[in-house]
């Protein structure tokens, strides 16, 4: 006589364990569908925000005169680079990260034609440093916008021993003692590049400024500028191998000459050494 109860039993494990396994399935299916559509909805907003129309005109350009504080921190300072430099063709806005919302712009000209060195490249964007406060501040552009050239200069300079070293194509062509900033108002460290050529009639003492991409970390301002540090030349020939300027670097007349053929966007590098 066959146990009636005991299959009864067995169909109801049965019944009970299929019904577990397909709420286990629709529960999964309902996770997936609903990881599926975060998914989709993250990449839609984020697509929405790369695709989103830029107001450059609410963008601060980033030139020596600028502050910009939510500007992402170079993160190897004392770092050599292939000696990639770009120009922006038109107004671009400046990204903190690749498909971010913008926090600058820059343009084609500043002082000359904008130059900037690249220190990073991603898949249709380019990292750069910018020329603004605080110093080694950086940003990222879209290279589809950009006109790229490479420069074989490098430009060293040696804090402790006060010298100034130009490199090309990886060889030191010339060493010079120059002056450096005074304990009080230090040449700032770190990667810098060179951002402008200018002739200034209103002074005597250089027959040309260089100015960086850098500025004093201890003075805002500085005879009615923003505090930007530059190479220029010193009439005085005492000064060279001593920390007594205002931040910036102090070259004799043939170092001067030499420097005056590096492109605009020419990698500087301040150390300690």
């Amino acid at each position: 006589m066959p146990n009636i109860h005991s299959t009864s039993t067995a169909d109801s494990r049965l019944s009970v364990t299929s019904r577990l396994r397909s709420g286990v399935v629709v529960i999964a299916l309902a996770a997936l569908l609903a990881t599926a559509l975060t998914s989709c909805g993250a990449d839609e907003k984020d697509k929405r925000s790369r695709s989103a129309p830029v107001d450059l005109a609410t963008l601060v350009a980033s030139t020596t005169h600028a502050k910009l504080p939510r500007a992402p921190k170079d993160a190897h300072p004392l770092e050599a680079t292939d000696g990639d430099v770009v120009h922006p063709r038109r107004v671009l806005a400046v990204y903190a990260a690749p498909g971010r919302r913008p926090f600058a712009k820059v343009t084609p000209q500043q002082m000359n034609d904008t130059w900037l060195p690249v220190i990073d490249q991603r898949r249709g964007w380019t990292q750069v440093l910018l020329p603004s406060r605080p110093n080694g501040s950086t940003g990222w552009l879209r290279t589809a916008q950009l006109e790229q050239r490479q420069t074989p200069y490098l430009v060293r300079v040696h804090l402790g021993s006060r010298q100034l070293e130009l490199v090309r194509d990886g060889d030191v062509i010339g060493t010079w003692s120059v002056a450096v900033g005074a304990p009080e108002t230090p040449t700032p460290t770190g990667r810098t590049f060179l951002l402008g050529s200018v002739v200034d009639t209103n002074q005597g003492y250089s027959p040309l400024i260089l100015p960086l991409g850098s500025h004093s970390d201890t003075l805002d301002s500085y005879g009615g500028g923003p505090g930007t540090v530059a190479l220029h030349g010193w009439p005085d020939a005492s000064v060279f191998g001593q920390a007594i300027s205002h931040g910036c670097v102090r070259v004799p007349a043939d170092a001067l000459e030499q420097l005056r053929l590096v492109p605009l966007g020419s990698l500087v590098i301040v150390d300690q050494n």
